[in-house]
């Protein structure tokens, strides 16, 4: 049997073991370059899935509601916007559903957003079963995404905010865990400019994570509800009053999306959570898979 029919077919199996309570309804099915990418259907939401890991949905969209947010990680990764309310050029590693740049176009009309995903198949599914439509100002690119910075780099492009959302289904890509990395995304901000990234909520890779984005920026916001997020700013973080006021802001704006400044606000935190010690991650030494437990 082909290898992307047995793994249509254990997901098949996980789901209706799993989520009994639900007819999960696997609408689609692709076999990319990288993966298996699975689409399917349950209580009202629309999901993505790579292959048939049980923590491994991408996106979720709800049917009858696609602008109000399904998951925990793109209503912290908005939180971005607290620290930077008014970003013009916006940078998005990652695409998944689409979910993050859609809510981005849609809050800052005016604003450029470059958007580049690894799996050219999972543009085309983004576009075609989550509603993702690149607004005139958002571009498209498909490539690695450490590839693709470099290339920046190049042209000293520079960017007022940059979402790192490069995550599978167990954790950020190796090469773009490391201090060397990092750095190349600092060098791609604008003097004020706001790094968010999705990286890893527990163990120890989340230790190695934490010390890695401290060493390179300092201090930084620390949002974390199963999923976490860093906020980072080369120039310092702005302080309370300023996320306040930015938050109140922003208030009816995020109201659309189903998220807003009574959950996101208690969620940000500075407080250390490595232990001393810790080893940073570099071009040389990052073992997410060994760190991680899998």
């Amino acid at each position: 049997m082909r290898p992307d029919r047995v793994a249509v077919l254990a997901f098949a199996v996980w789901l209706t073991a799993s989520l009994a309570h639900a007819t999960p309804t696997i609408i689609s099915q692709e076999k990319s370059l990288y993966r298996v990418i699975i689409i399917y259907e349950e209580n009202g939401l629309r999901c993505m899935k790579f292959g048939t890991h049980d923590n491994g949905r991408q996106s979720c969209m709800t049917i009858a509601d696609p602008d109000r947010l399904v998951f925990n990680l793109p209503k912290m990764i908005m939180g971005a916007l607290y620290l930077k309310p008014n970003p013009g050029r916006i940078l998005v590693i990652g695409l998944g559903g689409g979910t993050v740049v859609d809510v981005l176009q849609k809050l800052l009309p005016g604003s450029q957003v470059d958007a580049v995903e690894l799996d050219p198949a999972v543009i085309r599914v983004a576009k075609k079963y989550f509603a993702f439509i690149p607004a005139p100002g958002t571009n498209l690119y498909a490539e690695d995404g450490r590839v693709f910075v470099k290339h920046l780099l190049k042209k000293k492009i520079k960017y007022d905010l940059i979402i790192l959302d490069a995550f599978d289904h167990i954790s950020v890509p190796e090469h773009m865990t490391t201090r060397e990395y990092l750095k190349e995304l600092a060098n791609l901000l604008e003097h004020d400019g706001v790094l968010a990234a999705n990286t890893f909520s527990s163990g120890m890779l989340h230790a190695a994570e934490s010390a890695t984005y401290f060493a390179t920026f300092g201090a930084y916001y620390n949002l974390k509800i199963h999923n976490r997020v860093i906020l980072a700013k080369m120039d310092g973080i702005p302080d309370q009053v300023t996320i306040q006021r930015n938050a109140d802001r922003l208030e009816s704006a995020f109201q659309r999306f189903g998220t807003g400044k009574e959950w996101l606000l208690p969620l940000f935190d500075t407080n250390p959570t490595w232990p001393a010690g810790t080893r940073l991650l570099t071009d040389q030494y990052s073992p997410a898979n060994l760190l991680n437990g899998r």
